[in-house]
């Protein structure tokens, strides 16, 4: 490579930034393209967690029966939208057989490697760059509405912390309500992840932007890949509908969107689109002080020094675009059970996003087996914020074959071929 060599990211949300950023930073001239606006997508209105907690993947023993119970159930936070889709029974079929202790396991140990690498890059770039992204560190609670539900979360943080280090402060109701006034007294109990942090995910998008402009990276917005040239085992440029753009070097962080690129990249790239929703909205008058979830209904609660937002549900229903009313107010009534204020008016924004669900919970960091000089940084599930830091950084090691700093073996795209 030449000391000044090309970059070209494809895919201008939070991967794609981490991925410039890096590759920045080794020295790399970078550009970034995004076929909508930079910073969108899941990088906008997601609930902003940094979580260290959330090891473990969706695929573990279980998972299948409470899926089959929540399609039965027509206010379940999890649904799946009827229709004629092979590609999704396929990742379904796939999801069910990683649904073992061990798989589990393996599958956390190399999350909980990008999660914990990628909070403590995140605390060191937004200090030195002072990034004003509302990054706090108090931690996430697991709050529970049922005394037994709460119990039951017991053996699971004595498992994680036996296998990863990993774990949560038990607070019964009156620890809780003494820490977190907003609840309501009906709650059980909590677990505290005091690893974990939050941040106003809009706010540090604009920030890191405006500091790889200033770093000298191009960021054009509207442009759509249709193609690549290639030269044998390398890609010359990238085709779009505005041009070919030469580079040296490419890398694809198109988050659900990746699918759509698999026959130029001639890889398979089994992720699914999985919809979540979110409300923004002013600071309630009650206002919770930490940020939540409620696992029993799967909504989180995240207040900001400038806002409040109200997230989650997974609906698997293609790349559709429209929003459910219904699933909307599955986030207010879910947050009704728990919290004294649980929103208020305005409503700012009522969001969607397609999160890049992969059936192993990992994403794919490495270069496409078809081409020596394309790399993919893709499927990071719902964790896309709270990895990216750590993806950026290994992918540009992987590029520039620089030892990396954590095992790259669990992420390669090549195990999707067994």
């Amino acid at each position: 490579m030449s000391e000044k060599t090309a970059a070209l990211v494809v895919g201008g949300g939070v991967i794609g930034a981490a991925c410039a950023h890096y590759l920045c930073e080794a020295g790399l001239s970078v550009t970034v393209v995004d076929a909508a606006h930079f910073g969108q997508g899941c990088s906008h209105g997601n609930c902003g967690f940094l979580t260290p907690s959330h090891a473990l993947p969706l695929c573990v023993p279980g998972a299948i029966g409470k899926t089959l119970d929540a399609l039965l159930d027509d206010d379940a936070p999890f649904s799946i939208k009827p229709r004629f889709d092979p590609a999704l029974w396929r990742w379904l079929f796939k999801f069910a057989g990683r649904c073992k202790h061990d798989l589990a396991i393996a599958a956390g140990r190399a999350r909980l490697a990008l999660l914990n690498s990628s909070l403590a890059l995140y605390k060191q770039l937004i200090a030195r760059e002072q990034f004003d992204c509302e990054f706090e560190t108090r931690g996430l609670l697991f709050v529970y509405q049922t005394l037994q539900e709460w119990e039951k979360y017991a053996p699971t943080n004595d498992m994680t912390r036996d296998e990863f280090d990993l774990a949560a402060s038990p607070l019964d109701r009156q620890t809780l309500l003494n820490l977190e006034p907003a609840l309501k007294p009906s709650v059980a109990g909590a677990w505290h992840f005091e690893m974990d942090a939050h941040l106003r995910p809009d706010m540090l998008m604009t920030a890191w932007r405006a500091h790889l402009e200033k770093q000298g990276v191009s960021i054009r917005e509207h442009v759509s890949v249709t193609g690549l040239r290639r030269a044998g085992r390398r890609a010359n440029a990238v085709e779009t509908d505005q041009g070919d753009i030469q580079a040296d070097l490419i890398v694809v962080a198109t988050g659900a969107w990746t699918p759509k690129l698999q026959a130029l990249l001639e890889c398979k790239i089994p992720i699914q689109p999985g919809k979540g929703l979110s409300i923004t909205m002013p600071r309630p008058a009650v206002c919770p002080s930490y940020p939540m979830l409620f696992p029993e209904h799967k909504v989180g609660a995240t207040p900001w020094k400038s806002g409040y937002r109200l997230g989650s549900t997974m609906e698997f229903a293609g790349y559709d675009t429209s929003i459910d009313p219904r699933r909307v107010e599955l986030l207010r009534r879910g947050a009704r059970r728990y919290l004294r204020e649980p929103y208020c008016d305005p409503v700012l924004e009522t969001w969607y996003g397609w999160r890049p669900m992969t059936y192993d919970g990992l994403p794919i960091i490495d270069r496409t087996p078809a081409m020596d000089n394309v790399f993919l940084a893709a499927g990071h599930s719902m964790l896309g914020l709270s990895m990216a830091p750590a993806t950026g950084k290994l992918l540009a090691e992987i590029a520039l074959e620089r030892s990396p700093h954590i095992d790259r073996e669990p992420y390669r795209v090549s195990r999707f071929e067994t």
